[in-house]
């Protein structure tokens, strides 16, 4: 039974429904002294960023990141050796043999981090899928619901100025309040969050709540999942500034939010283009900041 990074999957959902998987069975010995045939194997292709566990068991057994990398996580029995093997000079028809080994079976727990270098986080309806559909080929669902995204996607992001160099940009569903204890499915989306070593927390200005709200309930629930969180590289973005009545107050809001965590800000419209290339440029530098450290 082998596990290998297959080239295009994003998710573990092709495997959500086959709970119980089993290679095939070798075949018995034959007569005139044939051997009985090995089995084959079963090789299940899972998304890059798959970690894997003994179910039952938080210690790590796998962590496969690389395409094509694979790891066997169940062998088959070895086979019996018939009478034939027993044949002497002086035994030349042995009435003993010798029974084959029993394969391996486990129950494994197998968990998505995906890799990206840059992950998108905020409350719902913050604008995150239209960012990522504006910045690369990538088209996740976007709807005026909350929750439209219900699991994560990623897309491949061309710098302005050089498009040999690019950047993973991954949509994480909307955070809401307790979601380090489940509230909205948020330990399931939380989790990927885990392998970006920049995150860029989106928040909406066309929103009359006040931001500093939005922004502290988003960075709570971070840090209270991993405490490493709290440390990681990020960047405020207001967005949907098409939408903003009163323009000037609602930036320096942000800009004032933005002071008090300590960390730079950009102003977007995903749908007018406004400040895009600008923000992209500051991820740019941040995933080259975050290499070098």
């Amino acid at each position: 039974m082998i596990l290998r990074v297959g080239e295009g999957l994003n998710t573990l959902l092709h495997l959500h429904h086959q709970r119980l998987v089993r290679a095939d069975r070798g075949a018995h010995g034959r007569g005139s002294n044939r051997t009985g045939r090995g089995g084959g194997d079963v090789v299940l292709r899972v998304p890059p960023g798959t970690v894997v566990r003994v179910a039952g068991d938080e210690k790590i057994i796998g962590d496969l990141v690389d395409e094509g990398q694979e790891m066997v996580v169940a062998r088959g029995g070895r086979g019996g050796r018939g009478n034939a093997r027993f044949s002497t000079a002086t035994n030349r028809a042995p009435r003993t043999a010798e029974d084959g080994q029993p394969g391996e079976q486990f129950e494994l727990d197998l968990e998505l981090k995906m890799l990206a270098d840059v992950g998108l986080v905020g409350l719902p309806n913050a604008g995150k899928s239209t960012l990522l559909a504006r910045v690369s080929a990538a088209r996740p669902k976007v709807a005026d619901y909350p929750f439209t995204t219900l699991e994560p996607y990623l897309g491949v992001v061309q710098a302005v100025d050089d498009e040999l160099r690019t950047l993973v940009m991954a949509d994480i569903p909307g955070l809401i309040e307790g979601a380090h204890d489940g509230a909205g499915l948020g330990t399931q989306f939380l989790r990927h969050v885990e392998r970006c070593p920049v995150l860029a927390h989106l928040v909406d200005l066309a929103d009359p709540t006040s931001v500093e709200g939005r922004v502290d309930t988003i960075r709570g629930e971070l840090i209270a999942h991993e405490e490493p969180l709290e440390t990681r590289p990020w960047v405020l973005v207001g967005t949907k500034t098409d939408a903003v009545g009163d323009r000037e107050a609602t930036l320096a809001e942000l800009a004032e939010v933005a002071e008090g965590y300590g960390v730079a800000w950009r102003s977007i419209s995903a749908v007018t283009g406004e400040g895009i290339d600008r923000l992209v440029g500051v991820l740019f530098e941040m995933i080259e900041g975050a290499k070098e450290r």
